[in-house]
């Protein structure tokens, strides 16, 4: 081994020109990006190729390496810085030059450094050629610094960087914690994680309303655009975290609570976070979670004393209910009121319910709601009916709303409810518009498989003898039971049609002269329409 190559080994193991506490120091300053490296005035490093300001010198840097091998990539990593004397070049011609950068590319390194006098003098022009046309930063290395100096700093920067991660961690952690203990711990927390973030973070409960936002608002598209991803995964039910992007801000979603029953979203306005971020929204999203569980015990009580209101103003006598439901949320919708009733089964009945408790918040003396039998019993004023359209859009339930009425009159106004929602094709469902519809129009299946039954006789006679007593029976109802009419209609004698109608008396056995006969047979025929 010649001379100077031992000169460069006891360097590099026994130079040292900072005291420990000096390079501590320095290191804990530092950023690990090859801009910082290059500052250190100790390595005495010089850029080759990239200009001062040129962005590739922030990229991250992850470690650094040496290495002389003519391919050194296999055992590389991206993010690294790769040091070398140039031994690997036996070669002058450019395409020696250009094929190694742009394997070192490829692999995602993101510098190059060439230790200088030890093989050559100077850094060979075809390597800075093929450094500037790939964009790989390319600084010279002098020889009175040794490798394991600029691999120590480096070292060092990251290290320094990964202590100063962890200590934040810690700190954001304990002022997370000391923020759960003020009155209001939910919010306290979610504005200290804002705030240990430097970003935007907002929450939103269970049915999709954002309750708390830190520090300041969302501009109304992005707020439009993150209601809507809130809601998809809310309806999803599942526990997930995802990351989108909303024109230029990037935003990362935590669910709170348990699969099927979320409690609600955490929204963050960041991008990936490092491992630290990631513990420290961890560690909040634990807490919000045991805050909304807690409260959840608060919520079952008081939706238990509001279906016991609903039971009480379904005896017709609303003073009881008025003195409680004065003192805890307000007066009563004034009268005329509608009631109104959500199918027994409406998806996330739960977040359906901390909707209402908002908007009972946010209009008091406008709302009042509680479980039935069936679903969820709302009273709102007649003339006021918006909150009924919201969340029949928003969670895809089938509303029905009984006519005008006063508290005397619950119980009537609560079935007419549960017809309209029953029979009713829309979302929100009038009775008035089934009522219109006539009696008949209720109809059920049921009443299709009794009206088969009662006319199964006839049918039975048709199909074995070819006679049309069904279409005759019809004809003659149809026709306010006059012989000449139905004859017409059907093209035959009178005496064929009351042949007919004699012969289907005494297969059915009923008396065709009597009203209530006539009726039922009428409403067995609308029955099978």
């Amino acid at each position: 081994m010649t001379a100077p190559a031992w000169k460069y080994i006891l360097d590099t193991l026994l130079y040292s020109p900072y005291t420990k506490e000096e390079e501590a120091m320095d290191a804990a300053a530092e950023t690990p990006t090859l801009r910082a490296l290059l500052a250190r005035r100790d390595l005495h490093l010089s850029l080759e190729t990239s200009a001062r300001d040129d962005a590739s010198l922030d990229q991250a840097v992850r470690w650094v390496h040496s290495s002389d091998l003519a391919d050194p990539t296999p055992f590389l990593s991206e993010g690294l810085v790769l040091l070398t004397t140039g031994t690997q070049f036996q070669g002058d011609g450019p395409p020696l030059y250009r094929e190694y950068v742009q394997r070192l590319s490829a692999r995602g390194v993101v510098g190059l450094g060439f230790g200088t006098e030890v093989v050559r003098d100077g850094i060979p022009p075809e390597l800075a050629d093929a450094c500037r046309k790939e964009g790989i930063p390319l600084f010279e290395v002098p020889y009175r610094t040794p490798f394991i100096a600029v691999a120590r700093a480096g070292a060092e920067a990251i290290a320094a960087q990964a202590y100063a991660r962890r200590s934040w961690a810690l700190a954001a952690q304990r002022a997370i914690a000391l923020a759960a203990l003020r009155p209001d711990g939910l919010g306290a927390t979610l504005a200290e994680l804002a705030r240990q973030l430097g970003t935007w973070v907002g929450l939103f409960d269970a049915a999709g309303e954002l309750v708390r936002e830190h520090p300041v608002a969302l501009d109304r598209e992005t707020a439009s655009a993150l209601y809507g991803e809130v809601g998809g995964v809310l309806r999803r039910g599942a526990r997930a975290g995802s990351a989108l992007r909303i024109g230029e801000t990037p935003f990362s979603l935590q669910t709170l609570g348990r699969g099927g029953h979320l409690r609600g979203v955490i929204a963050i306005a960041t991008g990936d976070l490092d491992q630290e971020g990631r513990g420290v929204v961890t560690s909040v999203i634990a807490m919000a979670g045991l805050a909304l569980e807690q409260q959840q015990g608060l919520a079952r009580a008081r939706a238990a004393l509001r279906a016991g209101l609903v039971q009480s103003l379904l005896t017709d006598e609303p003073s009881l209910v008025r003195r409680i439901v004065r003192d805890l949320w307000g007066p009563l919708p004034a009268v005329p009121v509608v009631v109104a009733v959500t199918e027994a089964a409406a998806s996330r009945i739960d977040a359906l319910a901390e909707l209402l408790e908002l908007r009972v918040d946010e209009r008091r003396g406008s709302l009042f709601f509680g479980r039935g039998d069936d679903g969820l019993v709302l009273v709102v004023p007649a003339a006021d009916r918006q909150v009924l359209e919201e969340i029949a859009e928003r969670f895809e339930t089938r509303i029905g709303v009984s006519d005008p009425t006063g508290y005397d009159g619950f119980a009537a106004a609560a079935a007419q409810a549960r017809t309209a929602r029953d029979r009713g094709a829309s979302r929100v469902t009038d009775f008035a518009s089934v009522a219109r519809a006539g009696v008949l129009s209720a109809l059920s299946d049921e009443a299709r498989s009794l009206a088969d039954a009662e006319l199964a006789p006839l049918t039975s006679h048709d199909t074995a003898e070819g006679t049309h007593l069904l279409d005759t029976l019809r004809a003659w109802l149809d026709n306010d039971c006059s012989h000449e009419a139905s004859a017409r209609a059907l093209g035959v004698h009178r005496h064929t049609v009351r042949t007919r109608l004699a012969l289907a008396e005494r297969l059915l056995g009923r008396d065709l002269s009597s009203f209530a006969t006539r009726a039922e047979l009428w409403a067995a025929f609308r029955a099978l329409d």
